[in-house]
């Protein structure tokens, strides 16, 4: 697909491929604190074709919501191995989940995940199967093996970015070098396919979720992630079917959104959205039964900017329009040459606005879920949390981030939530503590209800993500977090703050915290 369209940003084209549906519509509007969370309303495509008789798996980076349900074993998918945050802060040996459950990785991240993809397809080979794999590179921070840093390491770059003073180099060769072993794993899964004999049964679709994470070479596109340009979320595209589609390339402007109308029609279901579909059927043109679906708007949206783009035309964020035919890098304004396309994109976007953005509440009042009768398991990471006093996030981007700088009983970390279902729950915190500093007494209260412990042990890992970052990271750095069992705390069903504090501090920090898991006992 020559001109296949995401969004911006991670967690709003997640929320477009499984959905079919503009992210504003499904309560999309940020990628982390709870902004990342897809509507519980929304019909996801694994829950498609789960209904469908297929077996479900999502290995990788999922970004669309932690606690159950927003987690992808409520979403519909059978199986989950990998993060549900936006960015991950160590690719080697990582804490990892499965299910919900923490459990450590094995090796490089894509590798493993590539692995228990391509167990999964072993074990359903006999069956229908929709397995989804988000792998969590190129993103930074720009960590990569050896082997394949090595052959980028001190590579000349004959392409650069337009703007070549905004480039950093290492930068792009560590993407560069991710990018190899994406090939690599791809290549891995697609033999695997073959091997076993599917590659006629198996509709296989690669594409990225947004621009560039850099200033790198983009074909001279204008813009890179984040930005609502064409270089921020025009996205390769490669869509496999052999015996079915036919090599071809296709031109007319199609979306992520596309997907799940196009993939149940490919398969035979019958679906029929409970809400309307942005997304467009597609299959007429991978199959050749048809040359183009006619004229369409797909607009592109990130914070306070909006772009339109039309199978010939990109309406810009500042409403300028550009021929993306004769200039597809957005260098020539062409408003005043074609005064009514301007007009009527101008209008569509007005009206776009008007509607799906108004479908956002002015604002996001959902609590985080905890104890739902489905699920054992609930996550409450400091990326959710909000810090009371002295504490402080390790770093400004809260996906990955842990809290540090707790001094005070004054201080508290808390977390707005409702729990679903009374019960009695094992809370254990991620710690870590230096020996100077181990006696301090915490509370964990919800409502009425508190327990409290004794920080007896320390642990004092090192910070963990320089040795193998080709680049210094803007992302926080990571340690090897500890769980301590904090007690068993009867919860309540109702809505409330979760609070934990300490009520005794014995020396000059409490500890630095990553995360408050919460399993239901029966």
């Amino acid at each position: 697909l020559e001109h296949f369209y995401v969004s911006p940003v991670c967690s709003p084209t997640r929320a477009e491929l499984l959905t079919g549906r503009y992210h504003p519509r499904g309560g999309v509007y940020s990628t982390s604190r709870g902004g990342e969370r897809l509507d519980l309303d929304e019909t996801t495509m694994a829950e498609v074709f789960r209904q469908n008789g297929y077996r479900t798996a999502a290995f990788g980076k999922w970004h669309n919501g932690m606690q159950y349900p927003y987690h992808p074993n409520g979403r519909g998918f059978d199986e989950f191995y990998g993060f549900c945050s936006g960015h991950w802060g160590n690719y080697f040996d990582p804490v990892l989940e499965r299910n919900g459950q923490i459990v450590r990785g094995r090796g490089y991240l894509p590798d493993d995940l590539t692995e228990n993809a391509i167990k999964f397809i072993e074990q359903n080979k006999a069956g229908p199967f929709f397995l989804y794999l988000p792998f969590n590179t190129p993103h930074s921070p720009m960590m990569v093996p050896d082997a394949w840093w090595d052959k980028f390491r001190d590579k000349p770059l004959t392409t650069s970015n337009r703007y070549r003073d905004r480039e950093n180099i290492d930068f792009t060769r560590a993407a560069y070098a991710m990018c190899e072993n994406i090939d690599w794993n791809v290549g891995r899964l697609l033999q695997k396919v073959e091997k076993l004999g599917l590659d006629e049964r198996t509709i296989i679709i690669y594409f990225s979720d947004n621009g560039p994470n850099n200033w790198r070479w983009n074909g001279n596109m204008k813009g890179r992630k984040g930005n609502t340009d064409e270089g921020g979320v025009r996205s390769p595209c490669i869509i496999r079917w052999n015996g079915a589609i036919k090599s071809s390339k296709i031109h007319d402007i199609t979306s992520v959104m596309d997907l799940l109308p196009t993939l149940t029609e490919l398969t035979g279901i019958d679906f029929k959205p409970p809400k309307p579909l942005d997304g467009r059927n597609i299959a007429p043109l991978l199959l050749g039964k048809s040359d183009s679906l006619g004229e369409r708007y797909l607009a592109s949206h990130w914070g306070s900017r909006t772009s339109i783009r039309s199978n010939r035309f990109r309406l810009d964020d500042k409403n300028r329009l550009f021929d993306m035919v004769s200039d597809p890098g957005q260098r020539t304004d062409v408003s005043e040459k074609y005064p009514e396309i301007h007009e009527k994109m101008m209008l569509f976007r007005q009206r776009w606005e008007e509607e799906v953005l108004g479908e956002l509440p002015e604002k996001d009042t959902r609590p985080f879920p905890v104890g739902h009768p489905d699920f054992k398991f609930t996550q409450l990471p400091a990326r959710d949390a909000i810090p009371h006093g002295n504490i402080k996030r390790s770093n400004r981007w809260p996906n990955c981030s842990f809290f540090t700088n707790w001094t005070s009983a004054d201080d508290s970390i808390t977390w707005d939530v409702e729990v679903l279902e009374s019960g009695m729950f094992e809370a254990v915190v991620y710690y870590t503590c230096s020996s100077k500093d181990v006696g301090s007494i915490i509370t964990l209260r919800f409502g009425n209800e508190a327990i409290t412990a004794t920080i007896d042990r320390a642990h004092d890992p090192p910070l963990v993500g320089a040795l193998m970052d080709r680049v210094p990271r803007m992302e926080s750095y990571v340690k090897d977090f500890k769980p301590l069992k904090i007690g068993i705390i009867t919860l309540k069903e109702g809505k409330g703050p979760m609070v934990l504090k300490a009520i005794d501090v014995a020396h000059e920090r409490v500890m630095d915290f990553r995360l408050l898991m919460l399993t239901r006992v029966e």
